[in-house]
């Protein structure tokens, strides 16, 4: 019943659908946060080899994510992943220091690249309940993502895999910072 009517709903007012790639440095919770989102659960996982695709709604919008394994011999083929891509979502483990010029460095040979120079890009700082996490003010600073991207709409959000913190402000986000026609 409540399917139906959400179908209904969607005929009337519209509904949209994109694809989401996430992508992020091994270990940053990137299949955590998917399942958080799919779920409400906190899902075991083991290091991604290959990619998770889920789908999520939230409000009117059919969010396809993919979420692609971060390590080091996976990151060459991320670029498979770009076309048809509305937005990337970019995870950071913010507690992990001594990784952020490795993924400042990831970051901006993906959004480097022809395919992605149109997407929005989120970057959840996750992991905000360590102590020693760096703030989202803080990750976007190192980033240095105000000087370097003028031209695409891009946000730093504080968020916590395990508690769902920052998450549906994420998808709020890029809901409302997307030109995706309705469906």
């Amino acid at each position: 019943m409540g399917n139906s009517i959400s179908k209904v709903l969607g005929k009337l007012f519209g509904s949209k659908e994109m694809k989401i790639l996430m992508l992020g440095l091994d270990k940053a919770g990137k299949t955590t946060i998917l399942y958080k989102l799919k779920l409400n659960k906190i899902k075991t996982s083991t290091p991604t080899v290959g990619f998770n695709v889920e789908t999520v709604t939230y409000k009117n919008v059919k969010f396809n994510m993919w979420d692609v394994g971060g390590q080091q011999r996976l990151r060459p083929l991320w670029r498979h992943y770009f076309p048809a891509t509305t937005a990337l979502i970019f995870v950071i483990d913010s507690s992990a220091r001594n990784r952020m010029e490795e993924a400042k460095e990831e970051l901006y040979s993906i959004i480097g690249e022809k395919e992605m120079e149109n997407v929005v890009l989120l970057v959840w700082a996750n992991k905000q309940d360590l102590k020693d996490a760096m703030k989202p003010q803080e990750v976007s600073d190192f980033l240095e993502l105000e000087k370097n991207l003028k031209n695409q709409p891009w946000c730093v959000i504080g968020s916590n895999a395990l508690s769902g913190q920052g998450l549906v402000e994420g998808l709020s986000w890029i809901s409302n910072n997307t030109n995706v026609p309705k469906k």
